[in-house]
């Protein structure tokens, strides 16, 4: 029986409450083996990152520890340059069953990722609500995937209504972050003067 991995990409920056509990959840119900998050060098679609990968790496170890089965891969990091997905799943060691786990928002705008079509190819998509977006699966991946006789799982995951966007905003102007942020990753980007300022 192969081994079962989620895969969860992202900026991470910084991982919050909601990036974690999306990683538990996913791993709970697809009876995955563990889940690995995986974060971004530099993700071609947004804006440049507003931390280094080695704050980013440092908040993602202390959010992970004490949650069995989730692991960090640095692979994007260690590779650098622009990150595309398909790239990534390229060097995964074959011989795992691969999910690639994504929030309703990517999913509408899945079919502009680069070699999208290798993708839903490679791996099985496993897709959460997100607050404010309808899941609405792209008519061409639709097609996609019956032609490829795959399916599209939907994740039984209450969305948060928590952003790295709003934590990072309320962070520069000294607003509280409780419920949103790991208490020791708070404690990180305190002491390490990270998101101040405008």
């Amino acid at each position: 029986m192969a081994v079962k991995i989620g895969l969860l990409g992202g900026s991470f920056d910084p991982v919050h409450c909601a990036h974690i509990a999306l990683a538990l959840a996913a791993r709970r119900s697809l009876g995955m083996d563990r889940v690995q998050l995986i974060p971004a060098a530099n993700p071609w679609q947004r804006e440049p990152l507003a931390t280094s990968a080695h704050h980013r790496l440092a908040m993602l170890n202390i959010a992970v520890r004490g949650h069995e089965g989730l692991e960090i891969n640095p692979l994007e990091i260690t590779r650098g340059g622009k990150t595309y997905t398909a790239d990534t799943l390229s060097q995964l060691p074959p011989g795992p069953d691969y999910t690639w786990i994504l929030g309703a928002d990517q999913l509408g705008n899945f079919c502009s990722w680069h070699r999208w079509e290798a993708i839903a190819a490679t791996v099985t998509l496993a897709v959460a609500r997100r607050p404010g977006t309808e899941l609405a699966v792209p008519a061409a991946l639709r097609q996609r995937l019956e032609a490829l006789n795959r399916r599209l799982v939907e994740l039984p995951f209450e969305p948060m209504d928590i952003s790295a966007t709003a934590i990072r905003r309320r962070l520069a102007l000294g607003l509280p972050t409780d419920g949103m942020l790991d208490v020791a990753v708070a404690q990180y980007i305190k002491e390490n003067h990270l998101y101040q300022g405008p």
